[in-house]
């Protein structure tokens, strides 16, 4: 009750001073307040009736307030307007517009020789693609029929070198390789008269990039590495075949001369079906091979 009250104040208060529109908009502000009250309803109707009736007197009004020295037809008043009425149509149309998005994104890196380029542009075919390289300049254009062309044409921020220059068309980007005339690391991809003085990039022996650390001059203990690469083998846990493997390969290595040629002999002459650590039992007799069960044990014939 208090917000109808408040908004049929502001209403009576609105429509005395002829603001009709600034009426409806606190009648509206009460309905949302009090959704289902049909006196909101009623009287935005009423507003909506006043500024129809508003719309309609307007040209009267127009030609109540000119001059009688400078009244004509009907029709001159209404042209007069419009022409009036152009300019600021035309003002506000360009403080709305807004700047064209480019049609591909573009990114790049830096290398000590070059700069590459990548445009991301899908599925355009090579032969729509046109690219030039001048001394500072870049010139891109893909042409697709039936579409608008794309231009890419900056002045680069340092000096290329036009003949190693290349690019390649790939089915989801362009990527374009300049080749940098000096060495030195560009900090934007275009030139500007407020860039800051480019680094030389070192590309001596000397050089190391940040975060690594040069070697270490003092002497390296090899037997203390060599003990902790072998106990680090020792220790690693492995599955399956690799784990047998490593099993025989721990018995080879531990084992004395006469278990490993038992070994050796066993699994030599069986075709690798047998592998015997006795040599008392394997040393005065061939092997013979022993398949596992369900399998043929068959001879290679070279």
């Amino acid at each position: 009750m208090v917000c109808l009250v408040y908004n049929s104040t502001n209403w009576t208060a609105c429509v005395k001073l002829e603001e009709y529109q600034t009426a409806k908009a606190s009648l509206e502000t009460g309905a949302c307040l009090a959704p289902g009250d049909s006196r909101f309803t009623r009287l935005i109707k009423e507003c909506n009736e006043r500024i129809a009736e508003e719309t309609i007197d307007l040209p009267k009004k127009v030609m109540l307030n000119v001059p009688p020295s400078t009244m004509s037809s009907s029709s001159n008043i209404s042209t007069e307007i419009a022409k009036d009425s152009q300019p600021l149509k035309d003002a506000t149309c360009q403080s709305t517009a807004m700047p064209n998005k480019p049609k591909y994104r573009h990114d790049y890196y830096n290398s000590s020789t070059e700069v590459v380029l990548t445009i991301f542009a899908k599925g355009i075919p090579a032969k729509n693609v046109s690219v030039d390289f001048g001394e500072q300049t870049l010139s891109v254009i893909i042409d697709i029929p039936g579409e608008e062309k794309y231009h890419f044409q900056p002045r680069l921020f340092e000096k290329i070198i036009p003949k190693n220059c290349r690019y390649e068309v790939m089915s989801s980007k362009i990527e374009i390789r300049l080749s940098k005339a000096e060495p030195i690391t560009w900090t934007s991809l275009e030139f500007s008269d407020k860039r800051t003085v480019p680094q030389k990039i070192n590309t001596s022996s000397e050089f190391a990039a940040p975060g690594c650390q040069r070697p270490s001059k003092a002497k390296i203990d090899w037997d203390k590495l060599e003990a902790q690469v072998k106990k680090e083998e020792k220790e690693e846990k492995l599955d399956g075949d690799a784990a047998l493997n490593k099993l025989f390969q721990d018995i080879y290595r531990d084992a004395d001369e006469d278990t490993r040629r038992a070994m050796s002999k066993s699994f030599i002459e069986s075709n690798g079906t047998v592998l015997s650590t006795n040599w008392k039992e394997v040393g005065s007799k061939r092997v013979g091979g022993s398949p596992p069960a369900g399998m043929e044990l068959k001879k290679w014939e070279y």
